[in-house]
C-alpha cells in the first residue's frame, strides 16, 4: 500500500536519512524505534510531505506521490503535542477537520460519533477538553486524526508527554483502536515498551539507517548486532575474542564461554560481543567448573513483582540477572549460562 524507496535526506550538509526503504501494508502498524537523532521523526515528516528528501520516492498503491502536497496526500498526523482547542468541547475538537473540509452537517455528526465510539468516549462529547485527563486528551487527538478517514495514520511520539504508568495503561488501548480502525499506521517512538506493545512490524533506526526490521519476536530473539541488543535492553554485553570455532568458544575478561546461539561463521581471533540475557542465568552450588561458569559478588538485589533483579560484580564487570529468590548483597555466588542461550554478536 505505502512504499518508501531509497530515501536520502541531509541536514546542514550531514546525512540524516541514508537509503531508507520499507512498505506498510493494509491494516499494518509499523513502529519506527530509535534513539533521539536517529532520523525517525524526519522520516515521518518526509512521508507526510512536510519536508522534501534529497532523493528517493514515496508511492501509494503503485502511484508515486513524492511531489503531491501534504494536504492532498490524505494522511492523518498526530504529534506529541495534541494541539487540542481548549475553548472547544470534545465533539467540536474531533469535528474541526471535517468542518474545514466543508462536509455536510449530517456527515460531520456521523463521522464524529463514529470516531468517539471507536475511542469509547461517546459520553464525553459535550465535555470541555480542559476537563479531561492526559490519557483522555490523547484519545481525543487520535479520534480527531481518524475522523477524516485518512488513508494512512502517522503518530509521532503520541504518548511521550504522559507519565510511565499512564503510557503502559494506554498502549493496549491504542493498539485496539489502531486495529479496529483497520488503518495502516506508522508509529514513531524511542520507547521500547511502546514499540513492542504496538508494532506488527518493528523497524530499528540507527544513524539514519534501518538496522533491523521484523516482528517484535524476531528482534527480541535474534538482534542483528550488539548495538541492537543493547538499545533494546536485552541483556548484558560482554566483549571477547574467538579462540575456537567448532564449537564456538570466546575468551572474555570474565572467563571462557561457549556460545551456541549464533548464526554466522566466526574466525579464530575475531572480536565478538556475547549477549547474556538476565533470565538465562543459572545459580549453581559450589565453585565454577569450566566454561560458562564464574564466581561473582552480589552488589544489589531488588524485588520487581515476579522476580528479583540482581546486579553481580566480577571485578570491574557488572552483570544483571533475574532470579526467583533474593540474593544477599555482599554474598558470593556461582553463575552459569547454558551455551544454547548465549548469543555471539558482531558490533555496530
Amino acid at each position: 500500500m505505502l512504499e518508501i524507496r531509497d530515501i536520502y535526506k541531509n541536514y546542514e550538509g550531514k546525512p540524516l536519512l541514508e537509503g531508507i526503504s520499507f512498505t506498510v501494508q493494509a491494516g499494518e502498524t509499523v513502529c519506527l524505534l530509535g534513539e533521539s537523532g536517529s532520523g525517525k521523526s524526519t522520516l515521518l515528516r518526509v512521508i507526510a510531505g512536510l519536508e522534501t528528501a534529497e532523493s528517493g520516492s514515496i508511492w501509494w498503491n503503485g502511484e508515486e506521490i513524492s511531489s503531491v502536497p501534504a494536504h492532498k496526500r490524505g494522511f492523518g498526523l498526530m504529534f506529541q503535542d495534541y494541539a487540542l482547542f481548549p475553548h472547544r468541547t470534545v465533539e467540536e475538537n474531533v469535528a474541526f477537520g471535517l468542518r474545514m473540509q466543508g462536509l455536510p452537517r449530517p456527515e460531520i455528526a456521523a463521522r464524529t460519533g463514529a470516531a468517539l465510539g471507536l475511542i469509547r468516549m461517546d459520553d464525553f462529547a459535550k465535555r470541555a477538553v480542559t476537563e479531561l485527563s492526559g490519557g483522555e486528551q490523547q484519545r481525543v487527538a487520535l479520534a480527531r486524526a481518524l475522523a477524516p478517514n485518512p488513508r494512512l495514520l502517522m503518530l509521532d511520539e503520541p504518548l511521550g508527554a504522559l507519565d510511565h504508568a499512564l503510557r503502559i495503561q494506554l498502549i493496549g488501548e491504542l493498539r485496539r483502536i489502531l486495529h479496529e480502525s483497520e488503518k495502516p499506521a506508522i508509529y514513531v517512538t524511542h520507547d521500547r515498551e511502546e514499540a513492542f506493545g504496538l508494532a506488527d512490524t518493528l523497524m530499528l533506526l540507527h544513524k539514519g539507517r534501518i538496522v533491523q526490521a521484523g516482528s517484535t519476536a524476531e528482534l527480541f530473539r535474534q538482534p542483528v548486532n550488539a548495538w541492537a541488543a543493547g538499545f533494546l535492553g536485552l541483556g548484558t554485553l560482554l566483549s571477547g575474542s574467538v579462540v575456537a570455532s567448532e564449537p564456538l568458544i570466546v575468551q572474555t575478561a570474565v572467563g571462557m564461554f561457549q556460545a551456541a546461539a549464533c548464526e554466522r561463521d566466526w574466525q579464530v581471533g575475531a572480536g565478538a560481543k556475547l549477549l547474556l540475557r538476565p533470565q538465562d542465568a543459572l545459580l549453581l552450588r559450589g565453585q565454577p567448573e569450566g566454561a560458562n561458569q564464574f564466581s561473582a559478588r552480589v552488589q544489589d538485589s531488588l524485588f520487581m513483582g515476579e522476580t528479583y533483579h540482581s546486579v553481580l560484580r566480577i571485578g570491574e564487570f557488572a552483570l544483571d540477572i533475574q532470579t526467583d529468590t533474593a540474593l544477599a548483597p555482599g554474598s558470593d555466588v556461582t553463575v552459569a549460562f547454558p551455551p544454547e542461550r548465549v548469543s555471539c554478536l558482531k558490533g555496530e
